[in-house]
């Protein structure tokens, strides 16, 4: 399987022979959802744009969210109506466009005694909602009774339960989205490169900004990409960029960790998605995903290192005592719990306001030297952050000597990579025909359409064999030669997502990882550099 030149990992040095040889439209740095985003938006209406990531692709906040694309109902009671209406009707283009990682998923928010809503806020809140979010008549809320609650979801707890709202938001795997909008763009010309980072910006002689000089973290080369215009989407990280620019002035960035547990369904078998009273003034999800049921999330300060924040014991006190608030029957105790995760909101400081308060609004900064940095925001939003910062670039290089001329936005209608479909039924359909076409279990290809989408058939094919070992190998192939990946860590959670939603299996399929990663990249090559993988392994079951 050839994959896309920016994107086949074992053309790793043509690419960055490309990268440096040509000057370039637009030079992002930041491979997560926003950066991601703005390539494809800019890439889409013809600039030619370079990508660059110091870490894998979506490593950092972009894999380690609540894995919702949501409206957010919490901003409705911060008065927040044009985020609401923004990324609510977001959520149906995003489904339209990625339906193979955008799912609809059905949401209940019990309404209790001295809780966040009364039954009048709650009815009044998703009215509004559902208005300002655009959502369609079969997908708008119904208000239940205590009784219609309680056997709604049996496991919520019964005493000081007073009804509850059920409305719809979206599940996605944010890694997958993240990559499969980079692998879009990349199919419009773009070029993207993990493992790159930028160590110094690169200045005219008049002070303005021209590129940037990119240091190989896998091979320690250090090169120049030259750009007409830089933008700074480096979401935790956007103020280290603006410190080297020396355009750290004025905002800043306030930094908060949040946490999710992963617990077998069995042991919280929640039918459906429920958003729930902690009881201290926040709000977390329980969220079902196959065979898992996970939740969360925390909202504290934090300002230790960004790469690996760590799960503290506090962190699962907290949510362990929350879920079992809520959900008495389940009895949860550390012994339950099979994975979890921590991420860094990179959000914009407010003088005055506590974690939980603070604005998911994006904004915009603009240095002398010509760097344009984008911080804050949502994932829901991140295409319209990205149509934000590219009309500004659009309407520059409009007024600039060579006057080029670029269109409007066209994200909302492309197809993102993997998703070929045109309903959720033709995705299913897609299932059974590959299976029965194949001879391959429908369990494994289920498995193979959630991730990879109308990709699927080509990994299938390439096989070779339909047999789980045959499929695992071709899979890992896959991502090496068309989604960058470099690492265990790359493979094993950000591709797959299997370190969070089936840890358990990892053990049996390192192997076959090591096996193939020796095959391609040759027996001295190390897939898991500094142990990085070794530790994220360990750290997701034993807390600090």
């Amino acid at each position: 399987m050839g994959g896309s030149m920016s994107l086949d990992t074992t053309k790793r040095k043509e690419t960055i022979a490309k990268l440096q040889s040509e000057e370039w439209d637009l030079l992002v740095i930041g491979g997560g959802i926003t950066g991601a985003g703005i390539a494809m938006d800019a890439a889409t209406r013809g600039m030619k744009v370079a990508l660059v990531e110091m870490q894998d692709f979506a490593a950092g906040t972009s894999s380690r969210s609540t894995k919702l694309i949501h409206g957010g109902l919490r901003y409705l009671k911060q008065l927040e109506f044009g985020i609401v209406r923004e990324v609510g009707r977001e959520r149906a283009i995003l489904h339209r466009n990625a339906g193979h990682v955008v799912h609809p998923e059905q949401m209940l928010l019990p309404i209790v005694k001295g809780g966040t809503f009364s039954k009048f806020a709650l009815r009044w809140g998703l009215w509004l909602y559902d208005r300002l979010a655009g959502v369609r008549k079969s997908e708008r809320r119904t208000m239940l009774t205590r009784e219609e609650a309680a056997d709604f979801e049996p496991w919520l707890k019964v005493g000081g339960l007073l009804g509850a709202g059920l409305y719809h938001e979206y599940r996605t795997d944010d890694a997958r989205l993240t990559i499969e909008v980079i692998k879009t763009a990349v199919k419009h010309g773009a070029i993207a490169l993990n493992y790159a980072k930028v160590e110094q910006l690169c200045y005219s002689g008049r002070g303005a900004v021209v590129g940037a000089k990119v240091v190989d973290k896998r091979g320690s080369e250090q090169f120049e990409v030259k750009a007409k215009y830089v933008i700074n989407a480096a979401g935790p990280w956007v103020d280290a960029i603006r410190q080297m620019d020396r355009s750290l002035e004025g905002k800043r960035m306030h930094h908060t960790k949040g946490v999710h547990l992963v617990v077998p369904a069995s042991a919280l078998p929640v039918q459906n998605s429920v958003y729930f009273d902690v009881g201290d003034g926040r709000m977390i999800f329980a969220i079902p995903r196959g065979d898992w049921t996970y939740f969360g999330t925390t909202d504290t300060d934090y300002n230790g290192l960004l790469d690996h924040p760590a799960v503290t014991s506090a962190d699962v006190d907290y949510l362990l005592g929350a879920v079992n608030r809520m959900f008495p029957r389940a009895e949860l105790n550390r012994s339950h719990i099979e994975s979890s995760w921590a991420g860094i909101r990179p959000l914009i400081h407010q003088v005055g306001k506590d974690p939980s308060q603070l604005s998911r609004k994006d904004e915009l900064f603009f240095a002398k030297s010509g760097l344009i940095t984008i911080a804050g925001g949502k994932l829901t939003g991140f295409r319209k952050m990205a149509e934000k910062v590219v009309d500004v670039v659009a309407k520059r290089m409009r007024k600039s000597a060579e006057k080029k001329t670029f269109g409007p936005c066209k994200t909302h209608k492309i197809f993102y990579s993997g998703f070929e479909f045109f309903s959720s039924n033709e995705e299913e359909g897609n299932v059974y025909r590959l299976s029965l076409k194949y001879a391959v279990d429908k369990v494994e290809v289920h498995w193979l359409d959630s991730l990879f989408g109308s990709n699927t058939e080509a990994i299938i094919v390439a096989a070779g064999g339909t047999d789980k070992l045959s499929i695992l190998r071709s899979t890992i192939r896959y991502t090496i030669h068309h989604e960058g990946v470099m690492t265990f860590s790359d493979f094993f959670v950000r591709r797959t997502a299997m370190l969070y939603f089936g840890r358990k299996w990892i053990n049996d399929c390192l192997p076959t990882a090591k096996e193939v990663f020796a095959e391609v990249f040759g027996p001295d090559y190390d897939p898991d550099p500094g142990m990085v993988f070794e530790r994220e392994y360990q750290s997701a079951v034993e807390f600090e």
